[in-house]
């Protein structure tokens, strides 16, 4: 039900909450995690035991141990930097930004080395005017539609090497004189597979350098329009957190 004109009057944020819930689409952008999902191939696989059982106990409890970076989750600047900002230090005005989708799945179809290009960020503004100071800039590939297959998201050649897309420094430079807050992409790394097959991670640094912060393995980018949603992401607070698991969702109008 609409809210009244009075009702809107007393408490406009509770009015602007239902319009958003009957005018527009809530698009989740998180895979669920699990053991055995996709995941940098250093990391340990998760470790889930039942600690209490509501048949027996009237209650259930799981212990989780998983590493920080682990499924769809966020990235502070201090996962490289040394003495940079913690998970804890993000402020939650971080947490509700516009939406901006770069699209490149077309390329990355036929070419999974793909990364985007100057050209891209260029087009995307003719149609939709300047990125926005203080957005989420996202890179939709499609790769998310390879989880939860590991080799299918590494994608590794006879010689080992990885074959996924990621950024490029053109667009990532691009990006930071932009003043964008925030980027994210549906691939493990922020790197190209082939750079991080060769141990290269410097587009990761050159993001998190700059006292951004990122968020990986998202998905359903192709369910969101390019221009126009607001993204929002949240995380637990852990003291001096490096990272962690992340839920990411994008409210965009219906028909959009």
């Amino acid at each position: 039900m609409a809210a009244s004109s009075e009702d809107a009057d007393r408490h406009p944020l509770w009015a602007l909450q239902r319009q958003l819930l009957e005018g527009h689409v809530w698009t989740d952008l998180t895979h669920a995690f699990h053991p055995g999902q996709p995941h940098f191939p250093a990391f340990p696989d998760e470790e889930r035991t039942q600690v209490f059982d509501v048949s027996k106990d009237g209650f259930t409890v799981h212990r989780h141990t998983i590493v920080g970076q682990w499924g769809t989750h966020v990235d502070p600047p201090s996962h490289f930097v040394e003495g940079a900002r913690t998970l804890d230090a993000v402020p939650i005005e971080q947490m509700i930004l516009p939406l901006v989708v770069l699209d490149i799945s077309h390329r990355v179809a036929g070419d999974p080395d793909a990364v985007p290009t100057l050209d891209d960020v260029t087009a995307w503004e003719e149609r939709n005017g300047a990125i926005p100071a203080g957005s989420f800039v996202a890179l939709r590939t499609d790769w998310w539609k390879r989880w939860p297959d590991a080799a299918a998201m590494e994608n590794r050649d006879a010689d080992g090497v990885s074959h996924a897309p990621g950024w490029s420094r053109e667009v990532i430079e691009r990006l930071v004189d932009a003043g964008v807050t925030a980027v994210g992409h549906e691939q493990t790394d922020t790197d190209a597979g082939r750079s991080t097959s060769a141990g290269d991670y410097g587009l990761e640094l050159l993001w998190l350098q700059h006292d951004r912060w990122q968020v990986e393995l998202m998905a359903r980018l192709d369910e969101v329009p390019e221009a126009g949603a607001l993204l929002v992401a949240s995380w637990p607070k852990p003291l001096g957190g490096s990272g962690f698991p992340a839920r990411v969702f994008a409210i965009h109008p219906t028909g959009a």
